[in-house]
């Protein structure tokens, strides 16, 4: 299975995944704990994620899968939403809470 392969069945077999540096638990940039801590504030417990410092494929693999260029990157239902400003704006306004069903 190719890296495109890999992702795009990360991203349609898990309802929620978010593409970070580190973990939910050791996150290793601030926009990645901040996309943590934005799921977390409102609620999503599963969330599948993926540590792009793990795989260099898949570190360029996902920019190249949904055309946006920088890490963190969030999937919902399969579909690509933003990176960590798209998910702050949509934080603030509720549409992140909405789209997640929170």
């Amino acid at each position: 299975m190719d890296t495109q392969e890999r992702i795009r069945s990360q991203v349609t077999s898990n309802p929620v995944v978010l593409y970070m540096k580190g973990t939910p638990d050791a996150p290793m940039c601030g926009f990645s704990a901040a996309a943590v801590q934005m799921l977390e504030a409102i609620g999503v417990e599963e969330v599948a994620t993926v540590n792009v410092l793990d795989d260099p494929e898949i570190r360029q693999g996902i920019k190249d899968f949904s055309s946006w260029p920088t890490i963190p990157q969030l999937y919902v239902k399969g579909e690509f939403v933003g990176g960590a400003d798209i998910m702050r704006e949509m934080y603030q306004s509720g549409e992140l809470a909405k789209l997640l069903g929170k």
